[in-house]
């Protein structure tokens, strides 16, 4: 981006918005088709015996209303007797989706990673060392989730899904050891995201591939392709929730920086699955609401667990003078703060203010103490990656400032 000269940072942020755009849409429309096969799969109806449905190989049928018109989607035991002149095929949305996504992670992480990736509290990390890191996770967890499938456990769905699930959490954990949370989490999301991708990419669409090839030939196709792509198809169907949670949660710093970050993530995957699991199974006819209770049951613990508390001394500055008070507060903030949150920042990687709050000003740091102490005493999410070294010192002086009133001592 040199060659924009002091425009490079905003130049960079419009990439940022459009390919996050990009992500967002294709993101819904991979989503969304996952969504509706996995429901048409668990909802058509075998065809009467002996009936010309029957007859022609059909495994289930069902009919539906959308948009003024009437659909009647069929699936075939493995294939129709003759292959149609025209194929839809599915492959795109995930291409796309993940390329997107991809292409964010470079962006916003690996483009500045000591800002984003590197959290010196956790680990004293060279950009490349963390990039690499991010990197190895993405190919560590593909391969060590396709040899699980690929192993005698893939044959049993519940041992399966249990191993997997500790595979995540472990990653998790390992991730959040070395990363900042923010980056940690989105390569826990970046590595199930790439699971989904080569399972369509290296099996369901290779696999379809043979079956179209073999008819073409004039042969019957071989019915394991299809139990291969439904098996991963309905894994990347449980992967969804899970997903979308982590494209969402650098939002929520009260879950990425709390001390046993890894575990809180690991609980929300869990409730995610749980809740998916509900509507899999309702789409068969059975309502199990279990399923959806213990996932919403799970949230709420969470919610109480992870609650802020008090910073310790917060109020060992209340007897000082509102004047004094607050210019000690002006001081950490320019020093911990104004690098990002100010008109032009001066951080390396930032073109605007994040979020917009600017704090270059007594009025603005007045204007806004309760964000000031949500993100800095609350959270601790700002500053990001505790890129400037706030101390908790600094932050319990934050926190008696605001907690007497947030007053500047002005009169």
């Amino acid at each position: 981006m040199d060659g924009f000269g002091y425009l490079g940072p905003y130049a960079l942020e419009w990439f940022n918005m459009l390919v996050r755009w990009l992500h967002i849409i294709t993101g819904i429309a991979w989503i969304g088709a996952s969504f509706y096969f996995v429901w048409l799969d668990n909802t058509i109806r075998p065809p009467a015996p002996g009936s010309e449905l029957a007859k022609k190989g059909v495994a289930g049928e069902l009919w539906a209303v959308h948009g003024g018109g009437f659909y009647n989607p069929q699936k075939y035991l493995v294939a129709p007797a003759e292959l149609p002149k025209e194929l839809h095929w599915f492959k795109w949305e995930a291409y796309s989706t993940w390329l997107s996504g991809f292409a964010l992670l470079v962006i916003v992480y690996y483009l500045n990673a000591q800002a984003m990736m590197v959290d010196r509290s956790v680990a004293d990390l060279t950009s490349w060392q963390a990039v690499g890191i991010g990197l190895g996770s993405l190919v560590v967890g593909w391969i060590v989730y396709d040899l699980l499938c690929r192993s005698p456990l893939g044959r049993h769905d519940l041992a399966f899904g249990v191993t997997i699930f500790a595979f995540l959490v472990a990653s998790s954990y390992v991730l959040t050891h070395l990363l900042s949370g923010r980056a940690a989490y989105l390569h826990v999301g970046a590595m199930i995201g790439t699971m989904m991708v080569a399972n369509v990419a290296m099996l369901i669409i290779p696999g379809q591939r043979k079956m179209v090839k073999a008819m073409l030939a004039g042969q019957k196709p071989d019915p394991i392709h299809g139990i291969k792509a439904k098996q991963r198809s309905v894994h990347n169907n449980y992967f969804t929730l899970p997903v979308l949670f982590i494209m969402i949660s650098n939002h929520y710093a009260m879950t990425y920086r709390h001390e046993y970050s890894w575990a809180v993530l690991g609980v929300i995957m869990a409730a995610g699955v749980l809740i998916r699991h509900f509507f899999n199974l309702r789409h068969k006819g059975r309502i199990a609401w279990k399923y959806p209770a213990a996932g919403v049951a799970l949230l709420a613990l969470l919610a109480f667990a992870i609650a802020p508390k008090a910073p310790a001394g917060s109020q060992a500055a209340a007897g000082q003078d509102e004047a004094a008070r607050f210019a000690q507060v002006r001081t950490i903030i320019d020093q911990r703060c104004v690098s990002c949150h100010a008109q032009q920042p001066t951080q390396p990687g930032f073109a605007t203010a994040p979020g917009g709050v600017m704090l270059h000003t007594p009025e603005l740091v007045s204007q806004n103490a309760q964000r000031i102490y949500q993100q800095t005493v609350q959270l601790k999410a700002m500053p990001l990656a505790n890129l400037t070294h706030m101390t908790d010192a600094e932050r319990a002086q934050v926190g008696a400032w605001f907690e007497t009133g947030a007053k500047t001592g002005q009169k």
